[in-house]
């Protein structure tokens, strides 16, 4: 990629401000920078700061910093009839378990190799998984599962910052399961006190869902007053989290 961007010499090298991406007229809108090695410290100041990796396997490590940037706010999760019904089926079904955290590394594996319509490849490339497996050791990096006959059938997984959660990527090979474990992401958002999920990137699947875009600037102000806040220490499921969405909870205890 021929583009005049700052180099990364290595992790001590601090990260570009984001007012500083590719602006819409450029042929990579929202590149911020290159180089660069994947930590769990990296990560920290890159997502503090409204900046994401996001490359290919041939390519450097890129940083993004988009605008405008995908957001969804948990208030506003639009939880559609079809969904509903089978959310209340799922819930009622004792061979059905959601779960936090029991599988976080299988769930960044499948994310990245789970094929999707359209996509040739992933971008969660082994480096990636490493850097983000790491960070979930650090408690920084939360997956959040569906489970059916004792199978890990869809999930998604985030980094959680403060009162902030960055959604990353989902997953599914059951139809509807990595909508299950949304769902169960915005119920836990809304008892936690997190407004918003970062989306990062616009696609018509989360806009369906009730995903928007803001502005970059609005997106680092809610950075600003989020990121540092008390974080969330206990990252457990709860059957009761349901009734934010309305749903019935069922008596069956947490896995």
């Amino acid at each position: 990629m021929n583009l005049p961007l700052p180099w990364l010499d290595d992790e001590y090298s601090p990260l570009p401000s984001p007012a500083l991406a590719l602006g819409a007229d450029s042929p990579a809108p929202g590149l911020l920078a290159a180089g660069g090695r994947l930590t769990p410290k990296r990560l920290r100041e890159a997502y503090r700061n409204g900046i994401f990796p996001w490359y290919s396997q041939d390519q450097p490590v890129l940083w993004w910093a988009p605008d405008p940037r995908l957001v969804l706010p948990v208030t506003e999760f639009r939880l559609h009839r079809s969904l509903r019904k089978k959310l209340q089926r799922f819930l009622d079904t004792p061979t059905c378990e959601m779960r936090i955290d029991s599988a976080c590394t299988t769930v960044i594996h499948a994310c990245a190799s789970v094929s999707r319509d359209g996509q040739d490849g992933t971008w969660i490339v082994p480096a990636m998984q490493h850097a983000y497996g790491a960070w979930h050791a650090a408690g920084c990096v939360h997956s959040f599962e569906t489970w059916i006959d004792g199978e890990l059938v869809g999930g998604l997984y985030g980094v959680g910052l403060g009162r902030m959660f960055f959604g990353e990527s989902m997953f599914s090979t059951r139809t509807d399961a990595s909508k299950i474990a949304l769902a169960a992401l915005i119920c836990f958002c809304r008892i936690h006190q997190i407004r918003l999920v970062d989306c990062q990137q616009n696609t018509a699947h989360l806009a369906s869902l009730g995903a928007r875009e803001i502005a970059r600037t609005d997106f680092l102000r809610h950075l600003a007053a989020t990121v540092d806040a008390e974080p969330v220490r206990d990252w457990i499921y709860d059957e009761s989290m349901w009734a934010q969405l309305g749903l019935r909870p069922t008596t069956r205890g947490s896995p």
